[in-house]
């Protein structure tokens, strides 16, 4: 009884870790973790850290859990989503959305009562922005859905850089205008893959409304753009040429894919390029922060 009991147990609370997006969570609370570090040229006390990666993670968990709650059809009739926790009856609607009041909540207490209320409340903006407006009506609106959208995605850093700072700075903001650049791009080529989830589930993605070689010439576009902005950090002395030289490499890369991507007819070089964008993005983040440091 208790074997079966444990192994329920372990079953539940994996579904509930999936409700949370892990993944995308954890390559979110990197770039707080740059933006905290920024905003300093000194070190930060770890119970700040703590509190805030907690505070953040917590919330950004919600919105992913909520996501589920809200994507339920769509998911269960996209190959790629169709077995998550939610959409696969494991865990009830109800459920799903009790955890993610809770843990939503937590994180809120947390921020305003060990960082400061500046950011919770651009904690909560985003997390409105994504659960709600991206999720609950962007995404199945327009095709310009990820653009738009993508600014909620697109703040942790500088909500990194206001829990240590509390305030708004044109740096943080930078760091933000980085990752808007490159959410278009790096979502686009992954569209493009699962091109029939998405047609099949109605979704309105550049893909199914504008055809995939326009979505390849836009992703190309917008990478270029990237690596334009990529270069704002070093132009206005944020950083050195340390994280220029790596801006410039990781650029130049991610060109790369997205040139062979715009002239291949295989579909498996979209989720290459989505892969590499997020690897792209890791280390483009590292850079910035091991120059913060020279």
């Amino acid at each position: 009884m208790q074997v079966i009991f444990n192994r329920k147990f372990k079953i539940a609370l994996r579904d509930y870790i999936e409700l949370c997006k892990p993944r995308v969570v954890a390559l979110m609370l990197l770039t707080v973790i740059v933006g905290m570090f920024l905003a300093t040229p000194g070190l930060i006390p770890i119970s700040t850290v703590f509190a805030s990666l907690l505070g953040i993670g917590l919330c950004a968990s919600s919105a992913a859990a909520i996501n589920h709650i809200v994507d339920k059809r769509i998911d269960a009739l996209m190959a790629r989503t169709k077995k998550r926790p939610v959409a696969h009856g494991r865990v009830s609607v109800i459920d799903a959305l009790w955890f993610a009041l809770i843990i939503g909540i937590s994180g809120l207490v947390l921020l305003v009562y060990f960082v400061n209320s500046l950011t919770a409340l651009l904690t909560f903006i985003t997390l409105i922005g994504y659960a709600g407006i991206y999720t609950g009506y962007l995404k199945r609106a327009t095709p310009q859905n990820i653009v738009i959208g993508g600014l909620a995605g697109a703040a942790p850093p500088l909500l990194g850089w206001t829990a240590v700072s509390n305030q708004l700075d044109p740096q943080a903001l930078l760091l933000v205008l980085i990752i808007f650049t490159w959410t278009p791009p790096h979502f686009w080529a992954l569209a493009i893959y699962r091109f029939d989830d998405y047609k099949h589930a109605e979704i309105p993605m550049l893909p199914v409304t504008h055809g995939i070689m326009h979505t390849k010439l836009n992703i190309l576009l917008y990478t270029i753009l990237l690596v334009v902005v990529t270069l704002l950090p070093f132009i206005v002395k944020m950083s050195g040429l340390f994280y220029l030289l790596g801006a410039i490499l990781l650029g130049l890369r991610f060109l790369y894919w997205a040139i062979l991507l715009y002239r291949s007819e295989d579909k498996a070089d979209a989720m290459r390029t989505f892969r590499f964008s997020i690897v792209y993005l890791m280390l483009l983040f590292v850079f910035l922060l091991i120059d913060h440091y020279l």
